[in-house]
């Protein structure tokens, strides 16, 4: 049985990246497993109209290899659509062209294996062996492991999930009529807002009532300003992951609302579609209630639908609210896949579940260091909130490509920030860098 240099666990945009970046690179013995057929990105949340809010230059390798054949510039080029796409110069891509573009790639990248999935994980000594669903087993020298985000489902809400209450993340997928019919949407983000907005438009009939309710004080926006999206970069983070756990751990709830806001553009289109409903529209409008500042704690059955409980962290009252249908955009959370069962009693993690990462994303564990498992997706105590983002993905992927090869194959040295985040000497300006190294080189 040949030994591969890496294998990737998960084909989802971060490790599609870590193969677009390996494919090039001469030597390397690198193959990843997805147990879904084919790519899809998101499917449950392909909202018509949405957008993305991360630019399309942070594709899966232009920040790191803007020569790659799987940018999305490439993506345009081979498509036809260059000129029209530079023309109606979008100030965001929508999600569906994204996802697409990612569709594109996932085609082209060498060494995807899809419809293989990996069932578990152990290390013998010599290196991982990975048994797939089929029977078939891989051996490998290091583990990439990205298999995403969990759904976070309340624990009032766990008991009731089923044809009337769901979460969100399969919110395109699920078929529910809401004609006469009231609906509770509960989570502030971006998802929650996507999903208020087409319900009130009455994209699956007109509901008796909306309800969206949230425990943040207010639709709080996404801040994407200059300096803020200073945390997105490899500056930023290479000084965060210097710090203290403990502090690195406060900072990243901090920093909450850099990439789990609601987008200033969709808060504009709410707040004008809020005033022609409220104002223009007559009769026909839909009912509707905004709760900010609830918590809800309690979830239980009434005839033909649900009553909740919550505390009102404004006046500290307690209210009640009752739906026939509940949605969920509650957001996700971190877990180890299970796969990984044999291994993580070996794993170093940290109080909230999160792998202890190394600078170069390799989690800190009982085995020998020749034999590293990369965790993406899972460093938001080890590497800030960008972690999750696709903002640093391509740059991420060039630190693992580097370390896994013990070479610089892509330059990865960050310019200073212009803002000094520790020390008191000036930052700003950057000295000539080179550019990234081809592998030929």
């Amino acid at each position: 049985m040949q030994t591969l240099d890496l294998a990737g666990i998960g084909i989802g945009p971060f490790n599609l990246s870590l193969a677009a970046l390996l494919a090039p690179v001469p030597g390397v013995r690198a193959r990843f497993f997805e147990r879904r057929p084919a790519f899809d990105w998101h499917p449950g949340m392909m909202l018509p109209g949405t957008r993305m809010q991360t630019s399309y230059l942070k594709d899966l390798a232009t920040p790191v290899d803007p020569t790659s054949p799987y940018g999305f510039l490439s993506y345009l080029v081979e498509k036809g659509r260059f000129y029209r796409f530079v023309n109606a110069d979008f100030p965001r891509v929508r999600r569906v062209e994204f996802a697409d573009y990612l569709r594109w790639a996932a085609e082209r990248v060498p060494n995807l294996g899809f419809g293989q999935g990996v069932r578990g994980v152990e290390f013998d000594g010599r290196g991982f062996r990975l048994s797939l669903g089929d029977g078939r087993a891989v051996a490998a020298r290091h583990l990439a492991v990205a298999t995403g985000m969990a759904p976070h489902v309340p624990p009032w809400a766990e008991r009731h999930l089923g044809k009337q209450c769901w979460h969100s993340h399969g919110y395109m997928n699920a078929e529910f009529p809401v004609e006469n019919r009231r609906v509770a949407i509960i989570g502030g983000g971006q998802s929650g807002a996507e999903i208020f907005l087409e319900l009130m438009a009455g994209a699956r009939g007109r509901a008796a009532e909306v309800t969206w309710i949230t425990r943040r004080p207010n639709l709080d926006p996404l801040d994407e300003t200059a300096f803020i999206n200073e945390y997105f970069t490899p500056d930023y983070l290479r000084h965060f992951h210097r710090l203290p756990e403990g502090r690195r751990s406060a900072l990243a709830c901090s920093q909450k609302l850099t990439g789990d806001g609601v987008s200033p553009v969709t808060l504009q289109e709410l707040s004008q579609y809020l005033y022609e409903r409220d104002f223009l529209a007559g009769d026909a409008a839909t009912p509707y209630r905004i709760l900010p500042q609830r918590e809800v704690y309690l979830m239980g059955r009434e005839p033909g639908g649900f009553h909740l409980r919550m505390n009102n962290g404004f006046n500290h009252g307690e209210e009640a609210a009752s739906a026939d249908l509940v949605i969920l955009a509650t957001g996700y959370r971190y877990a180890l896949p299970d796969c990984l069962a044999a291994l993580t009693p070996a794993l170093s993690l940290d109080p909230e579940g999160f792998p202890r990462l190394a600078e170069d994303y390799s989690a800190q564990w009982d085995g020998p260091p020749e034999h590293r498992i990369y965790m993406l997706n899972a460093g938001r105590n080890s590497h800030g909130v960008a972690d999750a983002q696709l903002s640093l993905a391509a740059w991420r992927s060039a630190v693992i490509v580097n370390s896994v090869v013990g070479r610089e194959v892509y330059a990865t040295e960050p310019c200073p920030s212009p803002l000094t985040w520790a020390g008191t000497q000036p930052g700003g300006r950057c000295e000539s860098q080179p550019a990234a190294r081809l592998c030929s080189s």
